[in-house]
Order: structure tokens, then C-alpha cells, then sequence
């Protein structure tokens, strides 16, 4: 059975029921957009419209999207029980409320479906804040909105919020609300997501609209930007194309550069072993220091992490957003000190080759690390080196003589 989903391209309304239909396993066909036909099939005469296998048609963007998601209910997309669809209701609904209208008002000029004016910008800026507060205190102690798997309440949110994170909502305006950018960048790095939205870019400063005014100092900074803008804008309007599928570069290296390291073996070995002394002593033997490194990472902004319970969901989310290069990476992160002196985020990691360029391209939280290689190509590991890499993978008490909190594998 195949679905017929009426909708100018790259409608983030209609990404609600796309990735629904991604996550259930539901052909939508999504024909190039007719006003007309939208006119004559829809109560509302707009769109969205989904017609379906039937001939019946559903109207407005949440019916649509919880339609799709309530077809198959083994998912618990919609909900696993009476009460976490209430919840998951309640979610979708917030975020018509109360988010996606002031996101709108804000990010609708720079993509030139409005004209400019300060005050709604000012009062939409502000309110997109207040809404991002209240889901930033939801997630505190959570991965998801609802439950612990992505929802309906994901979808729409996430989906709400998506051109506004890449156009306008830049690093400093989302720096108090951690938790929802952890959060955002879980949801947009799955596949489901992915193969309706493609790569999402977070905002590194804001967009500005045609007429926006801008302080006289700054406005020769801006003016070359103006065709980038212009590009941006373009670029937000048709459906996301499904990107040319090219070689990843780790494939490449392990055609042209084959290594007898065995990433798997090794994991293997770790999760298997009698003795931690007997699983490192196999990883030296192996180790192909020409072929992979060894890199030791520190969070940029430890004295950011107040909770432990947040900083553990930090380390989740960033393993999470690396899964690209699981077959090419192994690494131990952890959560160091106390909530009375600083919470730290360190880690060790193993990874292909002699860079950490493909870690970055493959997880965008990577950028907010310093990465300092201790072994690999050209560099021998010493003993002293040996110790530490043990102590970050197989300690069970403390790590750099801090107290540990928290620790998770990535294998």
C-alpha cells in the first residue's frame, strides 16, 4: 500500500509525517506540488493532504503525522500505553502552541516566505527562548521527550525546530539550553531522519533577512555574506534531494592502505577477556601503528557540566551521533570529578588512520573537544603512554587520579 502526501517542497510540517513513515516502513509518494490539487481535495485548502491507499483524505500536518504513526503500533511510535500517548499528545501539541509559531516569524524572512520587521523579530526571538527553557528543563534527566525512544513528540519537535537551528539559532543562543541541542542532534543523526532531512548543519551565525538592520560597524562584515544568504535561503525551500552517495574515506583507506589491525577482533577480545592485563597485552601485540592512532580527548567546556546525571547523557548523545565510524573507532569515555569541584569529560579513543578530521565530519559535537594523539604513524607509544591508554580503558577506580562517575564504551 502506498500513501499520497500533497506538499510544497521542503515543508517541515510535512517532515512530521515523512519520518513517521520512515520509522513504520511506509511508502509515501510526495508528487511534485499542485495548489490546485490541494484546493480540490482538502476541507482547509491547504497543505499538507494525505491521500490514502483508500482514497480518503487527512488534513493538517499533526492528523497527518499521528495517522502514519498509529498504521503500525509495535513501533510505539505513538505510544507504548494510554498514558504515553497522553504524554506524547501533549508533546505534539506544545510544540503547535507554543514553538513552532515564533519559529516561524523568526526564520520565515531569512527564507524570504516574509517581510522583516524588528518587532516581531524581537518578540518571536524572545519566545522561541522561552519554549527552548521549558524543553531544555524537561530534558534534563531525559534522551527522549517521551519514554526511552524517539516518539511522535521527537518527530514533531525535532522537525519544528529544524530550519530554525540551521538558519538562525546560532552556538551563543543555544548555549543555555545544552540539553535540547544533545537532544536535537540525537534525532537528526538517525537514519530515519536523515533519509527525509539529510545532513542538519547547526547555525554558526545567524541569517539575516532582506532589510534587517544591522549596527553601521558590521555592515561591511556583512555585506559579503549577503550571496551566501541568498544561497541559504534557496537551499531551504526545495525538498532536501537525497545526497550522491560517495565512498567514505576509512573504505578507501582500507582498500588502498590494508591494515592486519583487526577493530572487531580487538573489541571482541575486550568484551570477552579473563583479565584487563590479558586484553591489553593482546592490543600492543596487534597494534598497527602505521595504519591507526591514538588519541586522548578533553570536553572544551567542562565547567559547563553541573549535573552528573546531565554530563553522563552528554557522553550517551556524543556516542550516539559517532555510530558512522563504529567499525573504524573504538573508545572509552568518562565522567570525572564531583559536582562540588568540576564534572570532566574525558575519553580515549582508537582510531583509523592518522587523523581525527573523519571523526569530526562524522559527529559535529567532536569540534567541541581538543584532541591530542599519543600514538599512531611516525609515533611510537611509550610506556608511559601504555599505562595511561590502560588506565583510560580498563581503570575501575579512578582515571588521572580523579574520581570516576560515570563511564561509557564505545565499541
Amino acid at each position: 500500500m502506498s500513501y499520497t502526501l500533497h506538499t510544497p517542497a521542503g515543508n517541515f510540517r510535512a517532515f512530521k509525517a515523512l519520518i513517521a513513515a520512515e520509522y513504520n516502513g511506509i511508502t509515501v509518494d510526495a508528487p511534485e506540488f499542485s495548489a490546485e490539487n490541494v484546493a480540490a481535495l482538502s476541507p482547509s485548502k491547504k497543505a499538507p493532504i494525505l491521500v490514502t491507499p483508500t482514497g480518503s483524505v487527512i488534513f493538517e500536518s499533526n492528523a497527518i503525522a499521528r495517522y502514519l504513526a498509529k498504521v503500525r503500533r509495535d513501533t510505539g511510535l505513538a505510544g507504548e500505553n494510554a498514558l504515553e500517548e497522553a504524554s506524547i499528545d501533549a508533546w505534539v501539541e506544545w510544540s503547535a502552541n507554543e514553538l513552532e509559531l515564533p519559529c516561524c516569524v523568526w526564520f520565515y524572512p531569512v527564507a524570504g516566505y516574509m517581510p522583516f520587521h524588528p518587532d516581531a523579530y524581537n518578540k518571536a526571538k524572545a519566545d522561541v527562548g522561552k519554549a527552548l527553557s521549558v524543553l531544555n528543563d524537561h530534558l534534563n534527566d531525559k534522551t527522549y521527550i517521551v519514554g526511552e525512544r524517539i516518539t511522535l513528540a521527537d518527530i514533531c519537535l525535532a522537525s519544528t525546530l529544524v530550519y530554525p537551528l540551521k538558519l538562525v539559532c546560532d552556538k551563543t543562543y543555544l548555549k543555555p539550553y545544552g540539553n535540547v541541542t544533545r537532544w536535537f542532534q540525537t534525532c537528526v543523526n538517525q537514519p530515519q531522519f536523515k533519509a527525509v532531512i539529510g545532513e542538519v548543519t547547526l547555525c554558526k551565525k545567524e541569517l539575516t533577512a532582506p532589510g534587517q538592520a544591522a549596527p553601521k560597524a558590521e555592515k561591511k562584515a556583512a555585506a559579503p555574506k549577503k550571496e551566501k544568504k541568498e544561497k541559504k535561503k534557496e537551499a531551504a525551500a526545495p525538498a532536501p534531494a537525497p545526497a550522491k552517495k560517495t565512498e567514505h574515506p576509512y573504505k578507501i583507506m582500507d582498500k588502498e592502505a590494508k591494515s592486519p589491525f583487526i577493530n572487531d577482533a580487538w573489541k571482541k577480545m575486550y568484551s570477552n577477556c579473563t583479565t584487563y592485563d590479558e586484553a591489553m597485552k593482546y592490543f600492543w601485540d596487534k597494534f598497527d601503528q602505521s595504519g591507526w592512532s591514538i588519541w586522548h580527548q578533553n570536553y572544551n567546556y567542562n565547567e559547563d557540566n553541573k549535573r552528573t546525571f546531565m554530563t553522563s547523557n552528554a557522553v550517551g548523545g556524543f556516542q550516539q551521533r559517532t555510530d558512522e565510524i563504529r567499525k573504524w573507532a573504538f573508545g572509552v569515555m568518562w565522567v570525572l570529578g564531583t559536582e562540588d569541584t568540576i564534572l570532566e569529560i574525558q575519553g580515549m579513543w582508537l582510531l583509523r588512520g592518522d587523523t581525527v578530521d573523519h571523526m569530526k565530519n562524522a559527529n559535529d559535537d567532536a569540534n567541541w573537544y581538543t584532541w591530542t594523539k599519543l600514538a599512531g604513524p611516525g609515533m611510537d607509544p611509550t610506556d608511559e603512554v601504555k599505562a595511561r591508554v590502560q588506565e583510560y580503558w580498563c581503570s575501575e577506580t579512578t582515571v588521572d587520579g580523579k574520581t570516576i562517575q560515570d563511564s561509557k564504551v564505545f565499541k
